[in-house]
């Protein structure tokens, strides 16, 4: 298993480092480019876009609103990656990880942007509302459907299997390490166990409740659990308000110092701070899409601000929040990695009982990505087949997986998950390259809207030329009360 292990990390590193971070990096440059930096110049709207009612859906329900659709995309990225992620980020590339990890979480908003209101574009209609992602505008958008199938199989395999094991064996590893803490002794072998049939249950009982449960649950968890953390954060920064400026320099001069170029450090600050950062925002991944085109909108650009907004909420709020619990604490750099190097930093500042609080919020953070995920792989499904069967099938199969996770070994799980993201987003970024002038037509369109004082609203009628869009008709955005008025 050693062996197995050690060469998917030789895979992965020379994937990300020599083509897929490269990659991104470039696609980025021109998205922001061809957008007006349009993750820079439109924040208020960002704002703006998450207000409003969705209307109904076609069985009389509510359809999904913009708000819950960043929820359900914050719940899949928010998870482990910004608790045990970013501590391995700065455990292995030192605290310059971090300055990467700020700077390209602001270069790929361009790729959100693009990727979201594709998927708002070439979405489809439900009954309870609408579902879509990357697979669909790789179909409809590039008349590709064998690269839409590729996609919408990666990504179920990516995010309904592999992500889901990796949220629940932290789970594990937290309790686990709590138990350690609060007894004196070793956890018992039965904990994980234990943990595994609780979260395959609860997990169960959630996703099999349908898209509207998911979006339900993830909307009440995401801003309790952020907002708790959040505190916990800049309680530890407070008491150590002193070393804020020391700290910040830290970041800045080991993300350029001599010294790290000299050793070598530099690139592995780079790498480890890009691919850290993408692995928890997830913008040009292809992932978010899929939350994006369930909103009810009355135009695709407003859930693409949207989700670029949640890249910035993810990596400059919430990464940063553990990077300043980390650093501020003196951390002893390649010791150790995980959500133990987190836990360890508050339970320094705070005391043993913070140690237990992390645990719940890693729970909660880990819970709500597994709902998340489900919600992708869902969208997914539905792409590949219509059989309900199928349906009831991957949903056996995630809570499967959710038990297996936390009784599994976490370091084969965090290599295979990198390599299975890396390889979705090269498919994602491929089909981006193609289509992004279509997004910037549309946000010129909504640009020249607001200029005139309107609530922007599209239908198909205003660019007849684009084909296969199957939403967007008159009477989908009828819903939308006040779409003549002015704002």
């Amino acid at each position: 298993m050693d062996a197995v292990n050690e060469g998917i990390v030789a895979f992965n590193d020379v994937f990300w480092a020599y083509l897929l971070i490269p990659l991104l990096i470039i696609l980025s440059l021109y998205f922001t480019v061809r957008s007006g930096a349009v993750q820079f110049r439109l924040v208020p709207e960002m704002f703006r876009a998450m207000r409003g009612d969705p209307g109904l859906a076609a069985d009389g329900g509510k359809p999904i609103s913009a708000f819950q659709a960043f929820a359900v995309s914050a719940a899949a990225r928010i998870g482990t990656g910004n608790i045990a992620g970013v501590a391995t980020a700065i455990a292995l590339g030192g605290p310059g990880a971090i300055f990467w990890m700020w700077a390209m979480a602001l270069l790929v908003g361009a790729a959100s942007f693009v990727e979201s209101t594709l998927a708002q574009l070439y979405k489809s209609r439900g009954k309870e509302g609408y579902y879509g992602g990357p697979a669909y505008y790789m179909e409809y958008g590039l008349r590709s459907r064998w690269m839409g199938v590729l996609f919408a199989i990666i990504i179920t395999v990516t995010f309904g299997l592999v992500f889901t094991s990796v949220q629940s064996n932290t789970i594990a590893a937290a309790i686990s390490n709590t138990v350690s803490t609060a007894t004196g002794n070793d956890a018992a072998s039965w904990i994980p166990y234990a943990v595994g049939v609780v979260l395959a249950a609860v997990t169960g009982v959630i996703i099999f409740g349908g898209g509207r449960r998911v979006a339900k649950t993830a909307t009440l968890l995401v801003p309790f659990m952020a907002g708790v953390y959040l505190v916990m954060g800049l309680a530890v920064v407070a008491m150590n308000i002193g070393q804020v400026p020391a700290v910040l320099a830290e970041i800045v001069t080991h993300a350029f110092g001599l010294r790290e170029i000299a050793a070598g450090g530099i690139g592995t600050a780079i790498v480890q701070g890009m691919r850290r950062g993408m692995f928890s925002n997830e913008a040009g991944l292809g992932s978010a899409p899929n939350a994006a085109a369930s909103a009810a909108v009355s135009h695709p650009v407003k859930q693409g601000l949207v989700q670029t907004l949640g890249v910035y909420f993810d990596t400059l709020i919430v990464c940063s929040t553990t990077a300043f619990i980390i650093l501020v604490s003196n951390p002893t750099y390649g010791a150790e990695a995980g959500p133990t190097l987190t836990q360890n930093a508050l339970e320094a500042n705070l005391g043993s009982w913070a140690l237990h609080l992390l645990t719940l919020i890693i729970l909660l953070v880990a819970f709500t990505s597994v709902l998340g995920n489900t919600f992708y792989g869902e969208a997914n499904v539905s792409y590949l087949t219509r059989n309900p069967a199928a349906m009831t099938g991957f949903r056996a199969v995630v809570i499967v997986v959710t038990f297996l996770g936390a009784i599994g070994s976490g370091g084969v799980v965090w290599t295979l998950s990198d390599t299975t993201m890396g390889l979705m987003a090269l498919v994602n970024l491929a089909a981006l390259a193609f289509l992004a002038p279509i997004a910037c037509r549309l946000l010129s369109d909504f640009v020249q809207q607001r200029k005139q004082g309107k609530d922007p609203v599209f239908t198909k009628d205003t660019m007849p030329e684009l084909a296969n869009v199957e939403c967007w008709e008159q009477e989908d955005v009828e819903r939308f009360r006040g779409n003549t008025t002015t704002v």
